[in-house]
């Protein structure tokens, strides 16, 4: 029996993993071999036990086959020392376990076309994957800080580092789940300016050798910032660093018509993974039960795929989202103006509907 370990985090976090849980629920009624336990992160795990990443959470974490997460953060917890702030939980989690892999999944449900901002022939048939590089680069760097300069004038400073073999770990996850998709990779650097991607193109440069059947293509990254805009449609698999993917992979996003809408999984060497919809907290809706959960439960179905080999049910979930969406049900993230939308508990107990 495998084991899910249950975050559901700060802000709206509760209310969309208890739609997941839901769908999680139903497909062991039809025979998932999966036990469910919760824990604690970010700041709910401040508030309870002083840390955003207790160790009893982080020793749950490790015992876990796959992690669910929802979401951390609030503008309550901002005043803390930055190692005491929700985001350093997700953090910690992700260096402590290995997660260097990040799939972001950016695909437009043809339902929700009109709801892009982008015309629909630029978006319709969307399907990019990026990967990020989650563990190492800017976020993670040594040395960082704010200092004093003799003048008195105070000066931040971040370390923007990766080593070969960090390049070469994400760019291999890369460039086989390219073999597994349409065979198209682009690498996303800085290499004109920064040594650093310098060192990231000439790494892929070199892998693209062992993977033939690839076609590999490199693209300064305010240029795909520019052709995601632009036209969406060129990309298949984009690969990059852990900042520039933050960045891209929020802008992809949107071309969906929400950010409601997109899971993510972060996987280690083994395939063990932690999911997650890629939205944040949204403390500003917290607690009014109308926040979009199926980010959360097709991160369900990407937990499935990746870290449990299991495609039949992950396709299920997959179906089911499609189907509600052709029954019209919309939360206010994704309904069109005048559009009568539904709440969270409602979308969750239609996908549970569906499945049965």
């Amino acid at each position: 029996m495998k084991k899910i370990l249950i975050l559901p985090g700060d802000g709206i976090g509760p209310e969309i993993v208890a739609e997941a849980v839901k769908v999680l629920d139903r497909l062991k009624a039809d025979g998932l071999s999966v036990e469910l336990e919760q824990g604690l992160v970010g700041g709910s795990a401040y508030d309870a036990k002083g840390h955003p990443l207790p160790e009893d959470t982080l020793a749950q974490a490790r015992e876990a086959d796959a992690i669910l997460l929802g979401a951390v953060g609030g503008p309550q917890y901002e005043s803390l020392d930055r190692p005491l702030r929700p985001e350093q939980g997700l953090l910690g989690l992700r260096g402590e376990l290995k997660l260097f892999s990040n799939l972001r999944p950016a695909i437009l449900y043809p339902q929700l076309a009109e709801a892009s901002t982008l015309k629909t022939e630029v978006v319709s048939g969307l399907d990019i994957m990026i990967v990020r590089e989650l563990t190492g680069g800017i976020y993670f760097g040594q040395p960082r800080g704010v200092r004093t300069l003799d003048n008195g004038e105070k000066e931040g400073f971040n370390t923007l580092v990766y080593r070969e073999s960090e390049i070469e770990r994400i760019g291999r996850s890369a460039f086989e789940i390219a073999q597994k998709r349409g065979k198209r990779l682009c690498s996303v650097d800085k290499a004109n300016v920064l040594e650093v991607t310098e060192l990231w193109r000439q790494v892929m440069l070199r892998l693209a050798s062992d993977y033939p059947d690839v076609e590999l293509s490199h693209m300064y990254v305010d240029n795909a910032a520019m052709q995601l805009v632009r036209a969406p449609k060129q990309f298949d698999v984009m690969v990059t660093t852990n900042l520039f993917g933050d960045i891209l992979s929020d802008a992809a996003a949107m071309l969906t018509g929400s950010i409601g809408m997109l899971p993510s999984a972060s996987l280690d060497a083994d395939g063990k993974g932690m999911y997650e919809p890629i939205h944040g907290s949204a403390p500003d809706i917290a607690g009014q039960g109308v926040a979009n959960p199926l980010a959360t439960i097709l991160s369900v179905a990407m937990m499935l795929r990746y870290s449990f080999g299991q495609s039949e049910p992950a396709e299920r979930i997959e179906a089911a989202v499609g189907k509600v969406l052709d029954q019209g049900l919309r939360t206010p993230d994704i309904a069109a103006e005048g559009q009568a939308s539904v709440g969270s508990a409602e979308m969750g107990d239609a996908v549970v509907a569906v499945l049965d």
